[in-house]
């Protein structure tokens, strides 16, 4: 199957790339102009890179023509729930309308061709320790990052059902792993301790809210669950990606620490909390098993250490 990857650069779109290539795909995939493709130098020579901006409506639809892929993945957007308090607008331009720009490029060769898209289960709120979310759970987003995401589902929904295109939407809770930017909790602190055990920081980890709960799933369980939904989604319906299993952010800092090879003093830093952070409740799984036969499987204790390890190599590479 030939497959293309919006945001192939990234975080989650270097790991889907790996996956589709070891089962024998053929790979393409969009990165923003001057974008770094450090993600990606394992894979040189294996996978097609094209520059371009979504919003390019020619590029994207020249693009699609050219490769006629089979599968789209749009993976693409401005993940920072941080970043989109300071900045709501820029977050809906990149969350929404490129989103929209893609599927326009799509339809016209929508016949053998199914859309993955990825919003985010922080539409549902995830606010409910007594509730278990699921897909048909009410919406609730909490902050502008999920709102953006909840206007593209919705959005590509209809777009999608009105023109006859087959779309996946994929919801999928925090996931984090090797090659994660450091604006994200799990990844900033394994940064930090790499770079404290390299005698390049002092042996202080600042640290946000520690008593927010979060379900930290792998990133190479959940490109997985993305790959078998391309091949055997329910067209038209939405599927929440997690392990069901929330984790407390301090707790996972706690068994960080316990795989550090220095002692590390934790200090608390308000500049680093969610102005909404509320308690988390768990999510359920049951309707991508379903359909797909798709389960987390990678332990929490080996996410940390491979990410641990990933910033220990950065950083010894580096030298900074």
């Amino acid at each position: 199957m030939k497959a293309f990857i919006t945001g192939v650069g990234g975080f989650a779109g270097s790991h889907l790339a790996d996956l589709l290539l070891s089962q024998g795909h053929e790979v393409s995939g969009l990165v923003q102009p001057g974008a770094s493709t450090q993600n990606l130098r394992h894979l040189a020579g294996r996978i097609a890179l094209h520059e371009g901006d979504l919003l390019d409506a020619g590029r994207i639809e020249g693009l699609m023509r050219a490769e006629r892929p089979g599968w789209v993945f749009h993976l693409a957007a401005q993940s920072s729930v941080h970043a989109s308090w300071k900045d709501p607008a820029a977050t809906f331009h990149a969350n929404v309308t490129c989103g929209i720009r893609l599927l326009e490029a799509c339809l016209p060769f929508r016949e053998g061709l199914r859309a993955v898209m990825v919003t985010s289960a922080e539409i549902y709120g995830m606010g409910s320790p007594a509730a278990v979310t699921r897909e048909e759970s009410p919406f609730a987003p909490l902050n502008p990052y999920a709102v953006s995401k909840l206007a593209l589902d919705l959005v590509a929904g209809q777009m999608a059902g009105a023109a006859g295109l087959a779309l996946v939407r994929m919801r999928p809770t925090n996931h984090a792993g090797p090659r994660q930017a450091v604006k994200t909790v799990l990844s900033r602190f394994a940064c930090e301790l790499a770079r404290i055990e390299a005698g390049l920081q002092e042996p202080v980890l600042r640290a946000g809210n520690l008593d927010a709960w979060r379900d930290f799933a792998d990133v190479r369980d959940v490109v997985r669950a993305y790959a078998l939904a391309a091949g055997r989604g329910r067209a038209g319906g939405g599927y929440l990606v997690c392990t069901g299993v929330p984790r407390r952010v301090g707790d996972a800092l706690e068994l960080l620490l316990g795989m550090s090879r220095v002692k590390v003093r934790v200090e608390r830093d308000p500049a680093l909390e969610r102005p909404a952070d509320p308690p988390y409740g768990k999510a359920s799984f049951a309707r991508i098993e379903a359909d797909t036969g798709w389960r987390p499987e990678i332990p929490f204790e080996r996410t940390l250490r491979d990410t641990l390890d990933y910033w220990r190599g950065e950083v010894a590479r580096k030298g900074e």
